[in-house]
């Protein structure tokens, strides 16, 4: 049991049968100290064409946090895998210690509180992973539950999500944090093609811890934000396009390399609707209903395909505009970005419902629904 019983307590009556809805009560994120505007990046790697220059000028982005290679005597960034690896275990273990303890300082808690820690990454292979390699930097207890997800991509925080509310509703009282952890530099590869470009062009580093506890009764946080319930979760695997973003070894460049088929905007946008209509038919809700979306910032032309198939106004999307253009695509961890910017924003209101959607590899979309 946490160690500050003014937050959390187990009811004696829980509202839906023998469990109660988790409940979001803390957020935190993390980034490197080196941001890099795209002009900035485009004359640092010495891109020259114009094909290339336009793919970063034209992405909606103006600011990325990234760790970024010295460039070689030949004037080429160049990175070995195993320096890849050893990047993406030392960021990676930085911004997730950062992430975690911002996010329970806004509840007063201490990583001994912590139940169960999932970390979630696709930018690297690593073990034991995250979760074990937290735990000393955190100086938490031995006996915390933990797990890690590896390679689901985009979508997996929600993935993820699912799961951690199932162990919060499982553990009444309970503290279970989630952290998505992604050093996205860890994973490129820089060849001058157009392939690689696109994605060097998009992603950022960074990472996201959110804190969840069920059976509780307090309606905010220590310092007086909301705690949404969270209510409800949907998939959408959509099989026939499985290849369309992959993340694989290239025999040709000897390293891990990253697609993304410029057809992806369109698949996602396809399928949004039917996704989301099934995710608010189950609570017996109608879109009018909602009044916060947090879209996964995947990139202009993605988060352009969702607004246009869900009918979404720029105001509904302001905050996945804004965390992608500040800190690009995020994989993971983006749409915790933009929950933190509603919160400080502080436009919430009690009984209102938001959605959180997020798409990746598999093609897949997710969705859940919460209310505050």
């Amino acid at each position: 049991m946490m160690s500050h019983p003014g937050l959390v307590r187990t009811l004696d009556t829980p509202e839906l049968g023998s469990t109660e809805l988790a409940r979001i009560f803390a957020v935190g994120t993390a980034v490197p100290e080196t941001a890099y505007s795209q002009r900035d990046l485009i004359d640092r790697l010495g891109i020259t064409d114009p094909r290339v220059r336009s793919v970063y000028l034209n992405s909606a982005i103006e600011r990325r946090f990234l760790t970024l290679p010295e460039s070689g005597p030949d004037g080429i960034r160049a990175e070995t895998t195993g320096e890849l690896l050893a990047k993406h275990k030392a960021q990676g273990v930085s911004m997730g210690t950062r992430a975690v303890q911002e996010c329970l300082k806004h509840i007063g808690a201490e990583p001994q509180d912590i139940g169960y820690l999932c970390c979630v990454t696709s930018t690297g292979f690593l073990t034991p992973g995250f979760s074990a390699l937290l735990m000393p930097q955190l100086e938490m207890g031995r006996n915390t539950s933990r797990v890690d997800v590896v390679g689901m991509g985009c979508n997996a925080g929600l993935n993820s999500l699912n799961v951690v509310s199932g162990w919060a509703r499982s553990h009444p009282g309970e503290l279970a944090v989630m952290v998505c952890i992604e050093a996205c530099s860890a994973a490129y590869v820089f060849d001058g093609t157009m392939r690689t470009s696109v994605v060097n062009s998009l992603f950022g580093d960074g990472s996201a811890a959110i804190a969840l506890v069920a059976g509780t009764t307090p309606d905010t946080h220590t310092d007086q934000r909301p705690a949404p319930r969270i209510v409800d979760f949907t998939s959408c695997v959509i099989t026939e396009a499985m290849q369309a973003m992959r993340y694989e070894w290239d025999t040709a460049k000897n390293a891990f390399s990253f697609y993304l088929d410029p057809d992806i905007p369109y698949v996602v946008g396809r399928h949004a609707r039917s996704t989301v209509d099934r995710l608010l038919a189950r609570a017996g809700l109608r879109q009018d209903d909602i009044a916060h979306w947090l879209v996964h910032s995947g990139g202009k032309k993605v988060i352009d395909a969702v607004g246009v198939n869900l009918g979404l106004t720029r105001y509904d999307l302001r905050h996945t505009v804004g965390v992608l253009r500040d800190y690009g695509n995020l994989s993971s961890g983006s749409f915790l970005f933009s929950y933190e910017r509603l919160l400080a924003e502080g436009t919430i209101r009690p009984g209102e419902y938001g959605v959180f959607m997020t798409m990746g590899p598999g093609s897949t979309i997710e969705t859940a629904l919460v209310r505050w």
